[in-house]
């Protein structure tokens, strides 16, 4: 399975990019996260290993990601012609995921955020999931975009969110 979804964020790119890879926020617009720990690396670095625990309700996910390319490995001065690509793999129990973020300029404080997902399951349980929830993947997708830009527009943190 494999969608893109995207958002504009009203924020200059390299904030945009600043704030995607700094780990103190995450927890603030990646709604679900328990645990986002590096087992091998640097966070955010090529080829940092990190155990992820995500929860929705009373359902509780644990897989490995894997972080494949970020460009570029300094997000100060990025020159305004770069793209910013942030990619990585996630694999848990019955399913492999790939994540290719790209940040370009969409105006001079305005950042197009476009996230490319493939997803590939697995395990009976796991592929009925894909086949007949492919619309919840794209969703949840969306709403941690909806999130980040809630986050970095208005700092608004999930946590705080009721309901």
């Amino acid at each position: 399975m494999k969608y893109t979804v995207s958002i504009e964020v009203a924020l200059p790119r390299e904030r945009v990019a600043q704030l995607l890879a700094d780990p103190a926020h995450m927890s603030k617009w990646l709604r679900g996260l328990v645990l986002h720990e590096p087992l091998s690396g640097v966070h955010g670095q090529v080829g940092t290993t990190s155990r992820v625990v995500m929860q929705a309700g009373k359902q509780k996910m644990e897989c490995t990601e894997t972080v494949t390319r970020r460009e570029p490995a300094n997000l100060r001065g990025i020159p305004k012609e770069q793209v910013v690509h942030f990619d990585r793999e996630i694999v848990g129990e019955g399913m492999w995921s790939a994540a290719r973020d790209r940040l370009t300029e969409a105006g001079p404080e305005t950042t197009l955020w476009a996230s490319e997902n493939e997803y590939r399951f697995s395990g009976v349980m796991m592929r009925l999931v894909g086949l007949l929830m492919p619309g919840a993947f794209r969703k949840q997708s969306h709403q941690h975009m909806q999130d980040f830009k809630a986050f970095a527009e208005q700092g608004k943190d999930v946590r705080e969110a009721k309901g």
